[in-house]
């Protein structure tokens, strides 16, 4: 809808300017909203508000437009009421069987995210990057790119050295010190060498995920496929020849930051960028997406400079920081922290609010925002439960489709959805590709729990004003197809969020 609204203001632009259109914030905005006049006022020399008039003058004096009403607000919006034939027309739209697409000539993707080190059990606070990383990964396949789901495990260095450590510390063979992890899993680690240590809980890293529905297509090891292939120091001899390294404090530096510590044993970043040369020179992905911890902030920068020592150019590297997350219980925050074993795991929060719950509530928020994830509105049972409100909009649909079988919905009726609770809901119905294509260009994946909620909420305010089964006429037909088209957009939706589709509540 978007692409259709630029092109009825196109065709009276001449300027190469960007033309920004979005569903507008307020009823009284109109459906969507344009701000063309700001770009064209510096060009023109003109008010913006000037232009937009002039632009809604030009609008409305075309015959086969798409809008039923048009106006110029200061400082120079326009804002777009839809004609409800356009709307209808997209209904129609939804209900027909959709061809089988051919092959994609989208980009090749490597999307990396959870990466938690295997020195202990995925905590809830993992569920964040886990949940974005899956959903974003749908988002870009629905936009027709090839994306491979990657775990990068960090199995080898000093965490894993202090794993075993805290493991002897635990046993009694060493004394212990304040940086050890601690807490029952280290306890249950007793006897194991740190590579035991490793595999075990890598193994329950690995059912934690299978239990929150994210899936990795790659597992790749540090270990295994850099140190081991000798890859790491590929990469040191790779800079050495480009003229990039060089040697002071008895340490090897690339810039500012160090490769080769002067104890001879190699930094985590000489190792990440053998990683990367693997993705980008090995593997000859276009754009990789890194999702990091809050921890990782500060290697941002850092690791955009690696990429251009490596020829690869920056943009190519999409690295996203996850803010911190408070588990909160009664007003209270619950205090997690892997080191002193005090934590929540990710399978301890899946079982106490589900799947659905932990989902939904993680992409609610965007990335780089704190969030405080409400355990007790997560495990309610009411339409105050953000994910209810909106699996209770699905269910209402099929339960009105399934008293309505042996009924015959009818598209030709569809001109019949004139009242504004239709209308209402006929305008989230088309705003899904807009949603999708949006959220494939700027990963904001928290747009479409938005878009969940309020698309839920007009369908809500429907059901409650409008009869649909005994309607007169063929207006029982007309809103048996909104209904099933509400159907089969949530299907899409959930599809793509991950969340199950419940036949009852």
């Amino acid at each position: 809808m978007i692409d259709k609204i630029k092109k009825q203001i196109k065709q009276f632009i001449k300027e190469n300017v960007e033309i920004d259109v979005s569903p507008a914030e307020k009823e009284e905005f109109g459906h969507y909203s344009a701000n063309a006049a700001f770009g064209l006022a510096p060009v023109l020399k003109k008010k913006p508000l000037e232009i937009a008039a002039d632009l809604v003058g030009k609008l409305k004096a075309q015959r086969d437009g798409i809008f039923e009403k048009i106006e110029a607000v200061p400082p120079g919006f326009v804002n777009f009421w839809l004609k409800p034939e356009v709307l209808q027309n997209e209904v129609k739209n939804i209900l027909k069987p959709k061809a089988k697409r051919g092959n994609s000539k989208g980009l090749k993707i490597n999307l990396e995210f959870v990466s938690a080190n295997p020195t202990g059990p995925l905590t809830m606070a993992n569920g964040r990057g886990g949940f974005y990383g899956d959903v974003l990964a749908r988002v870009l396949e629905k936009a027709g790119h090839k994306v491979t789901r990657e775990y990068y495990i960090n199995d080898t260095g000093n965490q894993i050295k202090l794993l075993g450590e805290s493991i002897l510390a635990a046993e009694g063979k060493i004394p212990g010190k304040e940086e050890y992890y601690k807490g029952a899993y280290i306890k249950k680690l007793k006897g194991k060498s740190a590579k035991q240590a490793t595999a075990i809980l890598l193994k329950e890293i690995k059912t934690s995920l299978k239990e929150a529905e994210i899936i990795h297509d790659v597992w790749f090891s540090e270990d295994k496929n850099l140190h081991k292939e000798r890859e790491v120091k590929k990469m040191l001899e790779f800079l050495r020849k480009k003229g990039l390294v060089e040697k002071k404090e008895g340490a090897i530096w690339l810039g500012d930051a160090v490769l080769m510590k002067s104890d001879g044993n190699p930094t985590y970043f000489l190792a990440d960028l053998a990683y990367h040369y693997d993705k980008f020179l090995k593997r000859k992905f276009d754009l990789a997406i890194d999702i990091w911890g809050a921890d990782h902030h500060g290697y941002k920068a850092r690791m955009e400079k690696g990429i251009k020592a490596l020829g690869v150019k920056p943009e190519r590297l999409k690295i996203l920081i996850t803010q911190l997350v408070r588990l909160v219980s009664g007003g209270k925050e619950v205090r997690m922290s892997k080191r002193k074993g005090e934590f929540v795991t990710l399978s301890e929060l899946l079982k106490e609010v589900g799947t659905d719950a932990a989902r939904f509530f993680f992409l609610m928020h965007s990335l780089d925002t704190h969030m405080d994830f409400d355990l007790d509105l997560a495990k309610e049972r009411s339409q105050k439960n953000p994910v209810y409100y909106v699996q209770y909009a699905y269910v209402r649909a099929l339960n009105i489709l399934r008293k309505a079988k042996g009924l015959k919905f009818q598209v030709s009726s569809l001109k019949l959805l004139t009242s504004d609770s239709e209308i209402k809901l006929m305008l989230e119905l088309v705003k899904l590709p807009d949603v999708l294509a949006q959220t494939a260009e700027d990963y904001q994946v928290h747009r479409l729990t938005k878009y969940a909620t309020e698309f839920a909420k007009a369908f809500h305010n429907f059901y409650e004003k409008e009869r649909v089964i005994g309607a007169s006429g063929d207006l029982e037909k007309a809103r048996l197809a909104l209904v099933l088209a509400t159907k089969i957009i949530l299907e899409n939706l959930f599809d793509i969020l991950g969340i199950s589709k419940r036949k009852k509540m």
